[in-house]
């Protein structure tokens, strides 16, 4: 069966099988699903990425397309504290555009909000753009993916000139002798990408991992360096002294391909290692090592991840790093770069495509007037009546019910009372609207708090694209029908816009809408005019940027220039800064959060799997054994995590693989288990990240 293989056992049937991707994370392993007696099953496909193989999660994603507890009518309800009812679509759809015109007529276009996700296929991040700037006409638009990538997409940037998570393929990691990773933890959040890890260590590669925490993939490492949370920044320019100081920079791939090196060199001179195993607890002879390693290597890669990039100070983090890998002449060669693990299943094509507060298809920024007149020529309407940019996820949702802010809010695939920051105040902001619409196929804990409820389509009932962590475009194939009752994302941004009065065509089919994405797209630095779905079917997804539909694309980046405007990579200083809230006497703990191998992100769909349930049944809190007999805690006692923004409870888990000053907690519960209760809403002020790896707090045990 070929790769685009649907197959019918006879005309007007729906297809048996499907060769598509898993729902979940970035690396959108390729599986085969097949229709048998009334289950769906989820087979092994070989595919790039995953070669046949799949995470648990992967395994038992078909469990959610008939759970009971899947969606299958809207939802309304009546009056502000009432339950949720059911409704019909007619009544449902009229109450979100009646409360849509009462709020714009009131309080302006603005007045109305857009909150997307890092999940939804390109062509539905397209026209949830599309529609906040055209049927809407608000500014205010942003999405989940800002908690994700936003600072590497940043760093990568204003260094490249472009953001492609890794502008390499994916099995350069195999052939890199080095391998760093920053703050990432594979293992357990994409674990098939742990055969390409495995292949590098059969070449005789050498893994080194930095990492608070002892995690599964720090077990496997040759070296691991266990900073204290929030230092990495001074670890990168740590490790640059030391390759300047021993003479290992590449000076020759300096002068030719970059430019601002001497600024930098300027910087990282005060940053002896000494004074960095002082700041940050990772002792010099692992500074050296790790340094040697990268040096010495024909071949070498660092890849930063969540850890490294989900503080205030994230875009100057990566930063450190890509100077690294600059100074060492790594980028645009083969098994060599700089490279950042996109967490979310469209994280990269998400973000390329309008549901950013400043960005346009294409990766187009909104404030370029040529931008605007390209995208605005595609959807037939004046580029002047295109509203400017927004503001990013968070601050968009702290301002919800604001004086000045939006007063009715639209969410798409995203959960924000357990994915944001300092959730409770999230959560309060959300009640105050005068109108909440949330799509989902499940009642996430933000659309039981909804005025609306829309049951959309899962991924196994619809066509589409996503783009996965390579730049690697790909086709979601739908095997079956969605239930009835159930409608499609599009289609309901299509009755939305028509009923609006919308000055623009949105099209329901998604072949249509993504022909229109090309277009909008063509020209911009994501630029996908030249794949077509059937371009994607015969040669195992396309690399963006692919200009022509008869030319090649795009594997690798840097092999010859960068994407600026002289052609050369841009060397950036950046200074070591403490984290947004240092520990005190109060709240004397350092508190991180992650994720565990069995849940994903919010744990809208993963908590109500009964195998991944059964494998991570709930949140815990992990101490050190030593910290926990300061504290006079046993393993399982219910525990106390207190922040200056708010608490958890969960069990204590010991283990001697964190630091003794650190507490990590998983963030996929909700209730009194929600991780993001503490965290710090502070955020990078160039990409907007909040800071959700560190913050100060104490650790209570609660009194039965």
């Amino acid at each position: 069966m070929t790769d685009g293989a649907r197959v019918a056992t006879r005309p007007g049937v729906p297809p048996q099988e499907a060769a598509t991707h898993c729902p979940y994370c970035a690396l959108q392993c390729g599986m085969l699903l097949r229709a048998n007696d009334g289950r769906v099953e989820v087979l092994p496909r070989q595919f790039p990425t995953n070669r046949g193989g799949l995470c648990q999660k992967g395994w038992t994603a078909a469990d959610l397309l008939d759970h009971q507890d899947r969606l299958t009518t809207p939802l309304l309800r009546d009056r502000p504290g009432g339950e949720l009812r059911p409704a019909s679509w007619a009544e449902a759809m009229d109450r979100v555009v009646t409360g849509i015109r009462t709020v714009q007529e009131g309080h302006g276009r603005d007045a109305v909000a857009v909150f997307g996700g890092g999940g939804l296929t390109n062509e539905k991040a397209y026209t949830l753009g599309k529609f906040a700037r055209v049927a809407l006409g608000t500014r205010h638009i942003d999405y989940n993916g800002r908690w994700c990538m936003s600072s590497a997409a940043a760093a990568g940037i204003r260094a490249f000139g472009v953001d492609r998570g890794l502008p390499f393929p994916l099995a350069d990691l195999g052939r890199a002798e080095t391998l760093l990773l920053v703050g990432a933890n594979p293992a357990e959040t994409m674990p098939p990408l742990m055969r390409h890890l495995a292949d590098q260590r059969s070449r005789g590669g050498r893994l080194i991992v930095i990492d608070p925490r002892a995690t599964a993939t720090a077990r496997q490492a040759d070296l691991h360096l266990q900073p204290l949370p929030g230092t990495d920044l001074a670890v990168a320019n740590a490790l640059l002294h030391i390759a300047l100081t021993e003479g290992w920079i590449d000076r020759e791939y300096v002068a030719a391909r970059t430019t601002g090196f001497d600024d930098v060199r300027r910087t990282v001179a005060g940053y002896w290692p000494a004074e960095v195993e002082r700041l940050s607890g990772v002792p010099v002879a692992d500074l050296e090592a790790t340094a040697r390693a990268l040096a010495d290597a024909g071949s070498a890669i660092i890849l930063t991840a969540r850890g490294a990039e989900q503080h205030a100070k994230g875009v100057d983090t990566v930063t450190a790093f890509i100077n690294l890998t600059l100074a060492l002449g790594l980028p645009g060669r083969p098994g060599s770069g700089y490279g950042c693990l996109t967490g979310q299943g469209n994280g990269q094509g998400g973000r390329e495509h309008g549901q950013k507060a400043d960005q346009l298809p294409g990766y187009r920024r909104i404030d370029d007037p040529a931008a605007r007149e390209h995208v605005a020529r595609v959807w037939g309407v004046p580029a002047d009546t295109l509203p400017g940019p927004g503001v990013p996820a968070y601050r968009l949702l702290d301002s919800l019910g604001a004086p000045g802010g939006p007063r009715a809010l639209l969410v798409f695939g995203s959960n924000p009372v357990v994915s944001a920051p300092r959730a409770a105040r999230v959560t309060d902001r959300l009640r105050g609207l005068d109108l909440l619409v949330v799509a989902d196929f499940l009642l996430s804990e933000t659309a039981a708090l909804a005025d609306v409820v829309l049951p959309v389509t899962q991924w196994a009932e619809e066509d589409g694209t996503m783009t996965n962590l390579e730049g690697r475009v790909l086709r979601r194939r739908a095997l079956r029908e969605p239930p009835a009752g159930v409608r499609s994302d599009l289609a309901i941004l299509a009755d939305l816009a028509a009923r609006l009065d919308a000055p623009a065509r949105f099209p329901t089919d998604p072949g249509t809408v993504f022909a229109e994405l090309r277009q909008a797209s063509a020209g911009g630095p994501a630029d996908y005019a030249g794949v077509t779905w059937e371009r994607i079917d015969r040669d195992e997804g396309v690399f963006w940027p692919c200009p022509d539909q008869d030319g090649p694309d795009t594997p690798r980046l840097f092999a010859e220039s960068f994407p600026t405007p002289d052609g050369r990579a841009r060397f950036h200083p950046v200074t070591h800064r403490a984290a947004a809230e240092e520990v005190c006497d109060d709240y004397p703990l350092h508190f991180t959060t992650g994720r565990v191998l069995a849940q994903y992100q919010s744990g809208t769909q993963t908590r109500r799997v009964s195998a991944l349930r059964r494998a991570a049944p709930g949140a815990f809190v992990e101490l050190h054994p030593d910290l926990a007999a300061r504290l006079d805690v046993a393993e399982g006692d219910e525990v106390r995590v207190v922040s200056r923004r708010g608490e958890l409870r969960a069990p204590a888990r010991l283990s001697p693989t964190i630091r003794p000053d650190t507490v990590f907690a998983p963030f996929h519960w909700a209730g009194a288990a929600r991780a993001n209760s503490v965290t710090n809403d502070a955020v990078d002020p160039v990409s907007g990240m909040p800071e959700f790896k560190i913050c100060a707090v104490r650790v209570e045990r609660v009194e039965s």
